[in-house]
């Protein structure tokens, strides 16, 4: 059996990072991921980032990276510009005979749009069920990790298991995947209940609607 820990969306905001990770550890996992979007938000973006190098975390590009690089491109030496740089947009791997795909948004390589599967209280909305079963049936993976949308779920979506674990910023959450059994814990983080959406495109960043 394989622990994979998953955060996502940390918004340089290392203080719940740290939470994450030590709960991580505390379980023994075996790998750590992030689904992206390390800026963002709060101003901690150093100090995010050397918790998740520290960790050895498997990490991959989201829009909030691509907006600092986009704003902050005139700082060639800056440690957090040179390790969001070389982040990828996606990553596949093979865990315990279980094919696991993780992106920002959507596959392939999407960090904008996203599988946004409830609705503003939290409840699973079975239209936006029915849609991604029809576009995600080609999709050759077992697991697939997502975030960006600001939503915690983990749901099988056809043959899939689709993983979204918030953000530990905003959702206060990250969860722990247990493979090959393909079941999912989420845990609440920074003394507050797991909110279960957050955001709705209400906000602003760099003069920009996210």
């Amino acid at each position: 059996m394989a622990l994979i820990g998953l955060i996502s969306d940390v918004h340089a905001s290392p203080e719940p990072v740290a939470e994450a990770l030590s709960i991580f550890e505390k379980a023994g996992v075996d790998q750590v991921f992030c689904a992206g979007d390390i800026a963002g938000y709060m101003d901690q973006l150093d100090e995010t980032i050397k918790l998740l190098v520290a960790a050895n975390c498997q990490t991959i590009m989201g829009n909030h990276d691509l907006l600092y690089l986009d704003h902050y491109d005139d700082e060639m030496d800056s440690d957090a510009v040179t390790f969001l740089r070389q982040l990828p947009a996606s990553l596949e791997t093979n865990i315990e005979g279980k094919r696991v795909y993780m992106v920002h948004a959507q596959p392939p390589d999407g960090c904008h749009g996203g599988i946004k599967l409830l609705d503003k209280t939290g409840e699973l909305q079975a239209d936006k069920m029915a849609l991604w079963t029809e576009k995600l049936q080609p999709f050759n993976y077992d697991v697939l990790v997502v975030g960006h949308t600001h939503q915690v779920y983990a749901e099988m979506i056809g043959n899939i298991l689709v993983v979204n674990p918030g953000s530990s910023a905003f959702n206060n959450c990250c969860a722990i995947l247990r493979l090959p059994e393909m079941t999912v814990e989420m845990f609440a983080l920074s003394e507050k209940p797991i909110e279960k959406t957050w955001n709705w495109g209400e906000h602003m960043i760099y003069g920009k609607q996210i």
